[in-house]
C-alpha cells in the first residue's frame, strides 16, 4: 500500500431477474459489486443470486441460468475497460434453486453485471475494513445421513427417508458466518459480505421467482444498518448442507423465518468487528482435478443391490387395501389384535388356538408387506442414482478429457482470507481448509469461479450418499485441491 494511498472501496448492484412477461417475482435477483482499492491492488467481489456460474454445459442444461462464456467475457471487460485485472474478479453463486427462468439474457447478463461493477468503481470512497466471526446453528443440518451399515443416505425430496432404525447419526455442519465489514470513514457502514454454508433449495410454494433465505438476511441487514448498506452473501461449504425444515410436510416452507435468524445473527457479530486500514492480495491459480473412472463399477454394485431388493419382493399375499386395516389393527393391540382380550382367554379354556394361530400368519404377512414398502423406497433411491451416475459418465466421455480444470482464488483483506472452489464444496472439506489455515479468519466462498458439480470428501466415496452420486471428481480430487488451497492461503 503506498504511504500516501487510503484504503477505498465503492458497492453497487443490477437487477438480472428474468424479462419474460407473465413470471411471478417474488423478489429480485441481483448481482451485487464491492470493488477494494488499496493503492497497488484491486479486487471485485461480485455475489450473484444465481444457481452456478457457468454450469449449463458440465449440468446438461439442468443448471442453466450462467453461460459458460460468462466468466471470461466479463471477467475480459473488467480487465479492459476498468483495469481490474480479470484473476482479481471473484463471482460467487448464492445457488438459490429455480423454480423455472430466471435471469435475463446471457448478454444482459454481462451487460447489468458489469454496469454494476463499474458503477462501483465510480462511486468508491474511504474506507476501513474489518473481519469477524458470527455463528448460527439452529437452522441448517448435514442432509447425508450416516447408516448403521456404514453407508450413507441423503435427505431429497427426489427419494424418501430412510427408515429410522436404520439411521446411526448425522454428519457435521458448519455454523461460523465470516462476515468482512467495510465501514466509511466517518463509521457508517458501506458493506457487509457474509459468507455461510448452507444450501437454498426451494424457495417459495407458489414457484414464483426469490433470492430464497439469503436474499432475506441481506434485506434484513440492509434495512438495520441503513445509509445506503449493501449486504453481498457469499456462499460456502454448503453442498451437503440443508436447512432443518426441508423435508417437513406439516407447514408451508418459510424462508422469511431462515434469512431473519441469518440475518439478525450477522448484525449481531458485525457490532463487534473493528475496523481498520487494511492490505489487499489476490493469488489465482489454474489446477487439475481428475475425473472418475470408477462410474460403471458403481452402476453394477447398484444393478446387483438393485436386483436383490426385486428378487425379495416375491411372495407378497397383501395389498395395501388389505394390509392398511390389519396394520393399524395389529398395531394398536399386538397381544390381543383379533378380538377382546376375553375371547382369547376364553379359547384358552376350550383349549383351542384358532386366534394366535391366525395371528402367526397375519404379522407374518404384514412384515412382508413392510419389508416390501422398505425395499420399494431403497428401488426409487437406486434408481436415480443409476440415471446419475449414466448421466455423468457421459458428460465425462464427451468431454475426451481425464482431467477438470479448476481455478483456486486466494484473496486476503487484512486479517482475512477468501479461498474459492468451482466445486459444490462438501462442509467437512471446507472445514479442514479453514482449520489448516494461519489466518484469524479464512472462509469458504465455494460456488464460485465456475461450476462442476459436488467435491466430497474421499472417505465418503463407496457410501452412496447422492453427493458422491452427482460428481464428477476422482476421489483423489480432495488432496489435490486441499494442497493448493492450503498453499495459496499461505503464500498470501
Amino acid at each position: 500500500m503506498g504511504k500516501h494511498f487510503t484504503l477505498r472501496a465503492g458497492v453497487a448492484k443490477s437487477d438480472i431477474t428474468t424479462d419474460i412477461k407473465g413470471v411471478l417475482i417474488k423478489d429480485p435477483l441481483y448481482a451485487k459489486v464491492l470493488v477494494m482499492d488499496d493503492g497497488s491492488t484491486k479486487v471485485a467481489i461480485i455475489a450473484m443470486d444465481v444457481t452456478a456460474i457457468g454450469g449449463r454445459r458440465v449440468s446438461q442444461g439442468m443448471l442453466d441460468d450462467v453461460g459458460e462464456d460468462f466468466m471470461p467475457n466479463l471477467r475480459s471487460r473488467i480487465q479492459k475497460e476498468l483495469k481490474i485485472p480479470g484473476c482479481n474478479v471473484l463471482v460467487n453463486a448464492s445457488h438459490t434453486h429455480p423454480p423455472g427462468r430466471l435471469l435475463c439474457d446471457d448478454a444482459e447478463q454481462i451487460n447489468r453485471t458489469f454496469n454494476a461493477v463499474s458503477r462501483a468503481v465510480q462511486n468508491m470512497t474511504a474506507v476501513k475494513i474489518g473481519s469477524g466471526i458470527g455463528y448460527e446453528n439452529r437452522m441448517t443440518m448435514n442432509r447425508t445421513l450416516r447408516l448403521k451399515n456404514g453407508k450413507s443416505w441423503t435427505i431429497r425430496h427426489s427419494n424418501p427417508c430412510p427408515p429410522d432404525e436404520e439411521v446411526a447419526d448425522v454428519g457435521p455442519i458448519d455454523p461460523e458466518i465470516g462476515i468482512i465489514r467495510i465501514d466509511r470513514i466517518d463509521g457508517s457502514p458501506l458493506a457487509v459480505v457474509y459468507n455461510f454454508a448452507c444450501h437454498p433449495l426451494f424457495g417459495d410454494a407458489k414457484g414464483s421467482i426469490t433470492a430464497n433465505f439469503p436474499g432475506v438476511a441481506s434485506k434484513v441487514i440492509e434495512e438495520n444498518l441503513g445509509e445506503g448498506t449493501m449486504a453481498l452473501f457469499l456462499q460456502g461449504a454448503g453442498g451437503d448442507i440443508i436447512d432443518v425444515l426441508f423435508k417437513d410436510f406439516n407447514r408451508p416452507r418459510d424462508i422469511e423465518s431462515l434469512g431473519t435468524m441469518l440475518g439478525l445473527s450477522t448484525l449481531k457479530a458485525l457490532r463487534e468487528i473493528q475496523t481498520k486500514d487494511v492490505k489487499l492480495k489476490v493469488i489465482s491459480e489454474t489446477i487439475q482435478l481428475p475425473r472418475r473412472t470408477d462410474i460403471p463399477d458403481r452402476i453394477k454394485l447398484l444393478q446387483q443391490e438393485q436386483a436383490e431388493l426385486l428378487a425379495s419382493l416375491r411372495f407378497t399375499s397383501l395389498n395395501f387395501k388389505a394390509f392398511l386395516p390389519l396394520y393399524i389393527k395389529y398395531t394398536l393391540n399386538s397381544e390381543y389384535p383379533a378380538d377382546y382380550s376375553y375371547r382369547y382367554l376364553q379359547n384358552g379354556k376350550i383349549d383351542t388356538d384358532e386366534f394366535t394361530a391366525m395371528d402367526s400368519i397375519i404379522r407374518k404377512n404384514i412384515e412382508k408387506y413392510l419389508n416390501n414398502i422398505n425395499a420399494m423406497e431403497k428401488l426409487t433411491r437406486i434408481q436415480d442414482d443409476i440415471a446419475t451416475l449414466e448421466k455423468h459418465q457421459t458428460i465425462n466421455n464427451e468431454s475426451g478429457e481425464e482431467t477438470i480444470s479448476a481455478e483456486v482464488q486466494g484473496i486476503r483483506i487484512g486479517d482475512c482470507v477468501l479461498i474459492t472452489s468451482p466445486a459444490e464444496v462438501l462442509v467437512e472439506v471446507g472445514l479442514n481448509v479453514k482449520k489448516a489455515s494461519p489466518y484469524e479468519h479464512t472462509f469458504m466462498a465455494a460456488f464460485s469461479n465456475g461450476y462442476m458439480h459436488y467435491g466430497p470428501p474421499a472417505a465418503d466415496y463407496g457410501k452412496q450418499g447422492y453427493e458422491v452420486t452427482e460428481c464428477l471428481l476422482a476421489p483423489q480430487w480432495q488432496e489435490i485441491y486441499e494442497k493448493k488451497a492450503g498453499e495459496i492461503i499461505r503464500r498470501l
